[in-house]
């Protein structure tokens, strides 16, 4: 396929929320805007440590990831962040890993945006290409008997 690179922005989630809150003023929330390379094989999105620290995000948890060549490492999580791809906003924690931003396949289906293989971009679903829409599924409960 090639690689696929997307400007995305990320900031902070809990300084948002505490600008969001009065608690902070807009200039102080820690944010980044990067080139990102759109990783289809990926589940999570991940970024590098110096980005991690930037944002002063804090390590919540180590989980275990596969790597590519199969082998399996321990790697800490951040907190959330909000994830800007084109216009389209997820709410996500990062795994700590690698040099560079790459944006997994959670982040892909929480902005419904594909990856166009022939041009070699991220797009919008064209079924949803004003916003994004999110599948769900509603489970019935029987309340009484």
């Amino acid at each position: 396929m090639g690689e696929v690179k997307v400007n995305v922005k990320l900031s902070n989630a809990v300084d948002l929320g505490m600008f969001r809150r009065g608690l902070m003023p807009r200039e102080d929330v820690r944010t980044a805007n990067v080139v990102a390379i759109v990783d289809t094989g990926a589940v999570r999105s991940c970024m590098p440590v110096d980005l991690m620290d930037k944002l002063g995000l804090r390590p919540v948890r180590r989980i275990n990831a596969q790597m590519a060549n199969g082998q399996t490492e321990g790697v800490e999580m951040t907190e959330a962040v909000d994830m800007e791809i084109l216009d389209r906003l997820v709410t996500e924690a990062f795994l700590v890993l690698g040099s560079e931003v790459l944006i997994g396949q959670t982040a892909l289906e929480a902005t419904d945006l594909l990856v166009d293989c022939n041009r070699q971009q991220v797009i919008p679903n064209p079924d949803h290409p004003n916003s994004a829409v999110i599948r769900i599924r509603l489970l019935e409960i029987a309340v009484g008997g």
